[in-house]
């Protein structure tokens, strides 16, 4: 038997026994539960942040759990917020007239990926890679689509990210 094989990896609901197998991204986060740690502690601290608290002043209580579930399923998760909450048009809908702007993103990101590593989210450069191509380009297209007064296709497809030119995390091999 390989050593490859042999080797089990357990990240929070998954368990990866085949090394050769690449999880996705959600599973080598940790899980739904990973994604829902990040988003509670990124917006329990932008109340404190001065260009992003008055855009979340009349935040939904359950809006850091919906936007845990709109980032678990990009990255591969169960399509809780597709069903849910309508997809990524409910999503590009949300951020229609809100005029964000480019200091406003760049701190949103930011503070995003400083509760990442506050939360513990795998810091390996692959996985790191992979989810901040994606926050950057996530939070791009919503200033795009803030500026703008036309709804977006009533079908915009779910994005979903993977390892990208990565392929996989690293494992020391």
């Amino acid at each position: 038997m390989s050593l490859s094989v042999s080797l089990s990896v357990f990240r929070g609901e998954s368990c990866v026994s085949d090394q050769s197998a690449v999880p996705s991204l959600y599973e080598w986060a940790g899980g739904l539960p990973a994604f829902e740690r990040l988003t509670e502690v990124f917006y329990a601290r932008v109340p404190q942040e001065p260009l992003l608290a008055p855009l979340f002043a009349r935040m939904d209580p359950a809006h850091a759990q919906h936007v845990a579930h709109f980032v678990a399923e990009v990255f591969g998760g169960p399509p809780h917020y597709s069903g849910e909450r309508g997809g990524h048009t409910a999503m590009l809908r949300k951020h229609l007239g809100k005029h964000l702007s480019e200091r406003q993103r760049s701190r949103w990101m930011a503070l995003l990926l400083e509760c990442a590593d506050q939360v513990g989210l795998p810091d390996d450069p692959e996985f790191r890679s992979a989810f901040v191509g994606y926050i950057e380009w996530g939070t791009r297209l919503a200033v795009i689509n803030s500026r703008s007064d036309q709804l977006p296709p009533h079908d915009a497809a779910m994005p979903q990210w993977d390892w990208g030119a990565a392929k996989g995390p690293y494992r020391g091999e």
